[in-house]
């Protein structure tokens, strides 16, 4: 297998850590340590970095090397913003289509969040996932699955602050929220499913304060 197809597989290896959050935010990223944890040379893992540092997953800081890439508060402003644009869209989408498929593949997700035990946040997460990529499939657009296709490794790492800011005795107030979006794009008035989605933007964005994220 050639350097360039095992950077490839050390990339998506690296990413999908990085979201899950087993590699943290700000967490160093060694070549040499790297290298030897997934078992290849140093060339592979160094161009993994590189098209890492290029999704903005990863940053290269002279005389210190690489680390994951922290939430500032300007990707929080970004981020939340173009999401409320985008769901907002999908959710329109999918409330032009909704059947009783969509009903049962978003209400699923929604039933299998309110079962996630009290702390499990790393299920918490899965699932929330889960909901929005659903959301995105179930909108049925082809250029918008290009569009989010880009974005997702800088969603992915929102979600993954935002749901390990959440304290677990607010889960319960996080699965209702994502109930809420379902039934107001089952609601059919396009003006609730877009000020359903802005507040659950907006809301996982407030959960992450100034502290947490740089300037």
């Amino acid at each position: 297998m050639s350097d360039q197809n095992i950077a490839e597989q050390v990339a998506d290896e690296l990413r999908s850590a990085i979201h899950s959050g087993e590699l943290a935010p700000g967490e160093r990223l060694v070549e040499r340590k790297l290298a030897e944890r997934l078992g290849v040379s140093h060339i592979p893992v160094r161009e993994a970095l590189t098209r890492l540092a290029q999704e903005r997953l990863v940053v290269h800081e002279p005389r210190r090397g690489a680390r994951v890439a922290a939430l500032t508060a300007r990707d929080l402003e970004e981020i939340s913003s173009l999401r409320i644009v985008l769901e907002q869209f999908m959710a329109i989408r999918v409330q032009e289509r909704w059947d009783e498929e969509a009903a049962g593949r978003l209400g699923s997700v929604v039933e299998a969040m309110a079962a996630v035990p009290e702390g499990d946040i790393a299920e918490l997460l899965r699932q929330d996932r889960l909901f929005h990529e659903t959301l995105s499939e179930l909108a049925d657009h082809r250029f918008l699955d290009e569009v989010t296709s880009h974005l997702r490794g800088r969603v992915a790492g929102f979600l993954h602050a935002a749901n390990s800011a959440l304290d677990p005795a607010e889960q319960e107030e996080h699965v209702r929220s994502h109930r809420q979006i379902v039934d107001a794009i089952a609601g059919r008035d396009p003006e609730t499913a877009r000020a359903v989605i802005a507040e659950h933007v907006t809301r996982a964005a407030q959960r992450i304060t100034p502290t947490d994220a740089e300037a």
